[in-house]
């Protein structure tokens, strides 16, 4: 059993090589990049959250009801959603106190994961904690976080600044007004720089609920007639010019497949009007979606907006949490995906336009040295998106290096991305990526495959250039 004064230790070691000589190759790589601002250019962090600048509620609030990685395999250990604050617009206090303690209550079952890394690190190095959690001091602990986030140096804003967070990049509907953005970027008092991404799905694929209802409304802010296809299409490029003129440098999409087979204008015309009657066959709206997303690349060799895809997650997989809890809960599963064939079409017109930078996501690693670094190893416009979601732990990132780097070498990849709704884990994911990248180069020093000065140079480069220049930050 573990006790209550069991110490919750952070090594300054931690990730990096146990051999002593690649140890202090991979510690002086890290210490050369530790303190470099963090680019965040995916993530789902609401800008409101520092617009309004509020103080956090609670503990459970911040830490755990915003973080699938903590809730879902809480769920799997026995603990309802509803417990922690799943779904839930606020928790009472009595009900955020109870959320926490099942936290420290199970803290056991994170162990190995990723997200103990992350809440260690939260725990330590932004709240001072030195305890580990268990469910004797789980009241305390609640209560010293509780005294903390009552203090302005624990507001969105300030910890913003004291994570040196550089870009932050919010996922925004293309009907969002982006009032917060633009206020926030209008507020000469906040140095950072929060910019929208525009995610179109829902309003691409007609077998999704409400999709007529919700192209009218696209209409309806885009100013544009959507009764006919050509018009729905001009609605589509009216909100991707007002995202750009709001600070927007991409698009993201987040199929469950990555297929861009092409239709002519009039099949699409055709669907269209059938998706929009209710009439659409199950294939046809399939084919529609498909059409689309060729279409989006068209639209960004034309506007310039980094496309993202991040096929390969069957979403709601549990229909009956989905119905109680909505999307984004934790039940979205990995499903395989195929790359290779599914973006030819898509490639073969814009794989070489200078505008296109096309970042590719997977939550299936099988696919990384067999489709993505190739892919990323020849088309200009090509580059392998870093791991995420499911593959964003440490040993996945190893073997991400070890999978693309011999095929697309370290230019052909996005930079880290921490892809999280859950705010105060960004700096302890980025650090997790940079130790982890610099022990990688340190593994090719010693093997005298790259001299040292080129692996200090890789390191930068991995943390600033790459996602500046692959996000045309």
């Amino acid at each position: 059993m573990t006790s209550t004064s069991a110490p919750l230790r952070l090594n300054p070691d931690r990730l990096l090589p146990p051999d002593p000589g690649l140890r202090a190759i991979a510690r002086g790589l890290y210490e050369s990049v530790r303190d470099l601002p963090i680019l965040s250019p995916h993530g789902h962090v609401d800008a409101q959250l520092l617009l309004a600048d509020e103080p956090f509620g609670d503990p459970a609030s911040l830490l755990v009801a915003p973080d699938h990685y903590v809730t879902r395999l809480l769920h799997a250990s026995g603990v309802p959603l509803e417990t922690l604050g799943v779904g839930r617009g606020s928790l009472t206090g009595a009900e955020a106190r109870e959320a926490w303690r099942q936290v420290c209550t199970h803290w056991h079952v994170f162990r190995g994961t990723p997200v103990r890394y992350w809440l260690d690190s939260e725990l330590s190095q932004i709240f001072g904690i030195t305890e580990r959690p268990s469910a004797k001091n789980a009241d305390d602990l609640y209560d010293r976080i509780s005294a903390c986030l009552e203090a302005d140096d624990f507001r969105p804003r300030a910890l913003f600044a004291r994570f040196g967070v550089e870009v932050l990049a919010t996922t925004d509907d293309p009907c969002d007004d982006l009032r917060a953005h633009e206020q926030l970027a209008a507020d000469h008092g906040f140095g950072g720089r929060v910019i929208p991404t525009f995610r179109p799905d829902r309003y691409l694929d007609p077998s999704a609920g409400g999709w007529a209802e919700a192209v009218g409304a696209l209409g309806a802010v885009a100013g544009t007639d959507i009764g006919d296809f050509a018009g729905y299409v001009a609605a589509l490029e009216e909100r991707r010019r007002y995202f750009i003129e709001h600070g927007a440098v991409s698009a993201d999409h987040g199929h469950v497949d990555a297929r861009t087979d092409p239709l002519e204008v009039s099949d699409a015309a055709r669907i269209y009007r059938a998706a929009l009657a209710g009439t659409a066959s199950d294939a046809e709206a399939v084919a529609f979606r498909r059409h689309m997303l060729l279409e989006m690349a068209r639209m960004s060799c034309d506007d310039g907006l980094v496309m993202t895809i991040h096929p390969g997650a069957l979403r709601g997989h549990h229909p009956t949490t989905a119905a109680r809890f909505g999307p984004d809960t934790g039940h979205d599963i990995p499903v395989r995906t195929e790359y290779t064939r599914a973006l030819r079409p898509l490639l073969d017109r814009f794989g070489e336009h200078p505008n296109l930078h096309l970042v590719l996501f997977t939550l299936d690693e099988t696919v990384w040295s067999r489709e993505l670094a190739p892919l990323a190893g020849f088309y200009p416009s090509v580059y392998v998106g870093a791991p995420w979601w499911f593959l964003d732990a440490p040993d996945a990132i190893r073997r991400f290096r070890d999978a693309v780097t011999e095929t697309a070498g370290f230019s052909r990849t996005s930079g880290f991305i921490d892809d999280t709704r859950a705010f105060c884990s960004i700096p302890a994911r980025h650090d997790m990526s940079r130790r982890v990248d610099c022990g990688y180069l340190a593994q090719l020093v010693a093997e005298h495959r790259m001299d040292l000065d080129e692996a200090y140079e890789t390191a930068t480069e991995l943390v600033v250039t790459n996602p500046r220049r692959v996000f045309k930050l």
